[in-house]
């Protein structure tokens, strides 16, 4: 069976405020026609279908047009909320358009439940499993404890239990959503910490011939059958380096697992250039760079004057400016972005909380007071509603 692994879509996000709605239409074009050409069996889409809960009316139109056309390939698609999607509005209609092959789980419940396809080897069971909001669904799943790797190891269970149960020889596919230990992530993917962890381990997915992962916007392989199909488009500079593709696999009939990367189009390369003002308007070795979406990031000791006008001259798509003057690590006018980079955001916080007090940091009530109300405002992000 042949199998097209994508996800990460997010309808309706804008790149710096530039609108990438005509590129996500181009990528749908692409799919489509990846589809035919390759005579692909089902298509499955990882979650983060939409870029936030509730979606601008463009990107509505957009999913809907894009339902409609995998509808008219008669290609079976499989398609999983992620945590940028509100579950409940994706999920609206489920049972109606399951009947013209989309089938949409949105529902953790359902887990288990699994949708079956059939090949001349015989049946592959797909499951879907959405993003595994750990606060909303621990109790539904009966998960032991708080957190992402207690709640899907507790879906799994069910997987499992299920597949247990159908003929010897059933092929397995599982669509997740997950920050799964050993993925490298960009700076584009919202924060899922839950308790200081974001990441599950691999071995969550174990017993399974093929994991179809979204979240990480990156294409990469965890391993040979667990596989992040990356975002269609880059969605930060720090994705500049990314290849951005879909996953062609192959399942054969004993469950061994081939794979090739789709290329997805460019709308426009991305660049991030460093240095001097006057010598980035200089070097002639950025002269590839002209046309791409610029970020530009401005070492002089001091601020020049109209950075970006001038920079626009040169790179007239010039999207974002950094200032980070050549000053020693320790200096105390080190860059605020340096300082943060690679803490959480109940780290800053606490970081937050000691300097304002004398170097006196939360203690363990202000501490849980602090990640209740991240987690708020996290839950509120994943439900559509506004956090209390």
């Amino acid at each position: 069976m042949r199998l097209l692994h994508t996800s990460d879509w997010h309808l309706g996000r804008s790149f710096h405020r530039v609108s990438l709605l005509r590129a996500q239409r181009d990528f749908l074009d692409h799919l489509v026609r990846t589809v035919r050409e390759h005579a692909v069996d089902a298509v499955l889409v990882a979650g983060d279908v939409y870029d936030r809960a509730v979606p601008p009316l463009a990107a509505v139109e957009l999913f809907d047009q894009a339902l409609h056309r995998l509808a008219e390939l008669g290609v079976p698609t499989v398609m999983i909320s992620g945590n940028h999607d509100s579950a409940r509005r994706l999920g609206v209609g489920a049972g109606l358009i399951e009947r013209a092959g989309i089938h949409l789980r949105t529902d953790p419940a359902a887990c288990g439940t699994p949708v079956i396809l059939a090949d001349d080897h015989g049946d592959v069971a797909l499951y879907g499993l959405p993003y595994l909001e750990p606060a909303l669904v621990r109790d539904e799943l009966a998960a032991e404890r708080a957190g992402h790797t207690a709640v899907l190891e507790a879906a799994m269970e069910r997987v499992r239990a299920d597949l247990a149960a159908r003929p010897a020889g059933t092929r397995s596919v599982v669509l997740a959503h997950a920050f799964v230990a050993g993925g490298a992530a960009s700076d584009s993917e919202r924060d899922i910490t839950v308790g200081g962890v974001a990441a599950v381990p691999a071995d969550v997915f174990r017993g399974v011939d093929y994991t179809a992962l979204g979240h990480l916007h990156g294409s990469q392989a965890i391993t040979d059958r667990i596989r992040y199909s990356g975002s269609p488009l880059a969605y930060s500079f720090s994705e500049a380096d990314h290849r951005k593709t879909m996953w062609l696999v192959d399942l054969d009939g004993d469950g061994t697992v081939t794979a090739e990367r789709i290329d997805c189009p460019v709308p426009r390369p991305l660049a991030r250039i460093r240095g001097r003002l006057d010598d980035l308007l200089r070097d002639p070795g950025l002269e590839r760079h002209e046309d791409a979406w610029v970020e530009a990031t401005l070492t002089d000791a001091v601020r020049p004057d109209e950075p970006m006008a001038r920079l626009a001259r040169r790179f007239p798509h010039t999207l974002s400016l950094v200032f980070e003057p050549d000053r020693a690590p320790e200096d105390p006018l080190a860059s605020y972005a340096q300082r943060l980079s690679g803490r959480t955001d109940r780290q800053i916080a606490e970081d937050f909380v000691a300097h304002v007090r004398g170097g006196l940091g939360p203690d363990e009530g202000e501490r849980t007071v602090l990640t209740a109300a991240l987690d708020s405002v996290r839950l509120a992000d994943v439900t559509g509603e506004v956090a209390r």
